[in-house]
């Protein structure tokens, strides 16, 4: 099925600096890891998701940040 020539769009090209910026982000972030949680618990990450427009990855980050910098604080006390 042929289209219309002005109901095709295409995605601009990406630069050859954001290319560079997303290969550099690749290569830090090699690393995955499997985590089982319950239903609940995903429920309220699809939650943040939405809420935040953040990834269930970028969140888990934030988390575990957040939990180290907490764990520093207390073994300093």
């Amino acid at each position: 099925m042929s289209y219309p020539r002005s109901v095709v769009t295409r995605e601009p090209k990406p630069s050859q600096k954001s290319l560079k910026k997303k290969k550099e982000r690749m290569d830090q972030l090699q690393n995955i890891i499997s985590l089982r949680i319950n239903d609940d618990e995903k429920r309220a990450l699809e939650k943040l998701t939405k809420s935040t427009s953040k990834s269930i990855s970028e969140i888990m980050r934030e988390a575990i940040a957040q939990w180290s910098q907490n764990r520093r604080k207390l073994c300093l006390d």
